[in-house]
């Protein structure tokens, strides 16, 4: 679903003409009394709908408008779901005081009209991580403060790697880990597992490669974003990787990797958990670039935004609430129960201090970037749908990777 910036406005607009025409009256749904900024009904919406009201999350939430005043009324949504219900509650101006969205969705709510600015709603993102913040960044203008970031790095398996007498701490570029890879296989184990389905959850798997070439978006067939898709393809053709990454999922690439056949996986902090239970020693390091240092990869995680309100008098519970969210001391705890790493540097170098292991995650959220960053906002999504269409393309054979791209591109750009 699709609205500009003007058609929200101007259907709020209306739909207010037509209240005061028909002598409607003021109720807590569309955001409670006019200029209040104490006491009331405030709305907050979550991605976040395994969460019961025993859980912590939800417990924050309460405690926060406790804290503020208030009673906060929550909602968790789907993600998909959700973003839908933000633009049609937008039209109807009756959004939520508070909305909490995956950060590549803030863009395309900014760009509806549906959220204020941090400057309107005086929220403070002074900490936050630059490269963490511009997920949320349009136009010179930030949408929101992200609670929290999760990204992608190499899971290995100690034992496969031992039996090929191959160091994790060598992998530190393209070469040093294809040449790992061909060791593992000599061996007679595995290579790497990742997921190539041609879906967004593909692209987000390819970015890390895409962007360790030195590749832009803006040009899907440089030379650069030809090398990193080659690099896929010969993984492939060398019996590195194996041909189910075409259909792999995130999870099911995990799967692969919890067998204890493959060397290496790349996916998420969310599988922290599950290493634990693979039954075998298992390291992390950061995905590579090309040339060496840690690859870009694209951060996941929420933005804590603050929709549009026709009674601009919430807006001042409405920074408390996302202060308190958003707080050093919360956001340990959120991002702990999120499986998320924090979005200051102080905050992580708490995570550290309880839990070494995630030192390599730190690292690979510091060198992240998100996907809509670079001021592409609502371009991404018509230039990720070519991209992983490339991908399929090369890894199933039925293009080359420089022909698979030069299409993306011309896709791209209509």
């Amino acid at each position: 679903m699709t609205t500009s910036r003007q058609t929200v406005r101007t259907v709020a607009a209306l739909t207010a003409l037509a209240c005061v025409l028909a002598g409607c009256s003021s109720t807590d749904d569309g955001g409670g009394e006019a200029g209040s900024e104490a006491g009331g009904t405030y709305t907050i919406w979550d991605p976040y709908p395994q969460f019961d009201n025993s859980s912590d999350w939800v417990k924050l939430l309460t405690r926060c408008g406790t804290d503020a005043g208030v009673t906060v009324e929550r909602t968790g949504y789907d993600t998909t779901d959700l973003t839908n219900k933000a633009l049609l509650a937008a039209q109807q101006d009756n959004s939520p005081d508070v909305l909490i969205v995956d950060n590549p969705v803030v863009s395309t709510l900014a760009d509806a009209g549906v959220l204020t600015t941090t400057d309107e709603v005086k929220v403070d993102t002074s900490a936050v991580s630059p490269n963490l913040l511009a997920a949320g960044q349009i136009g010179g203008k930030t949408y929101g403060i992200p609670i929290g970031a999760n990204t992608l790095a190499l899971y290995y398996n100690k034992k496969v790697l031992a039996a090929a007498k191959v160091d994790a701490a060598s992998v530190k570029d393209w070469a040093t880990l294809t040449a790992a890879l061909a060791k593992v296989k000599a061996a007679g184990k595995k290579g790497i597992t990742f997921s190539a389905i041609g879906t967004e959850e593909g692209s987000f798997q390819f970015l890390p490669w895409y962007w360790g070439s030195g590749a832009n978006l803006t040009q899907l067939d440089s030379p650069q974003a030809v090398s990193a898709l080659t690099l896929w393809t010969d993984w492939l053709k060398q019996g590195y990787a194996p041909n189910s990454v075409l259909n792999n999922t995130q999870t099911t690439s995990w799967q692969e990797f919890a067998t204890g056949d493959f060397a290496f996986s790349e996916n998420g902090t969310w599988q922290l958990a599950n290493a634990k239970k693979t039954g075998f020693e298992y390291g992390i390091i950061p995905i590579p670039s090309s040339v060496g240092g840690t690859a870009p990869a694209p951060t996941g995680g929420e933005f804590v935004t603050a929709p549009v309100q026709s009674q601009t008098g919430r807006y001042a519970v409405s920074e408390k609430l996302i202060a308190c969210l958003t707080s050093a001391d919360n956001a340990l705890t959120t991002d702990t129960t999120l499986s998320y790493i924090a979005a200051t540097d102080a905050v992580q170098q708490k995570q550290v201090a309880e839990n070494p292991e995630l030192k390599v995650w730190v690292e690979a959220v510091k060198a992240a970037k998100g996907r809509t960053s670079d001021d592409l906002g609502t371009k991404y999504p018509k230039i990720s749908q070519p991209l992983w269409t490339a991908f399929q393309a090369a890894l199933s054979g039925s293009a080359s990777p420089q022909d698979a791209l030069k299409t993306a591109q011309s896709s791209a750009a209509r």
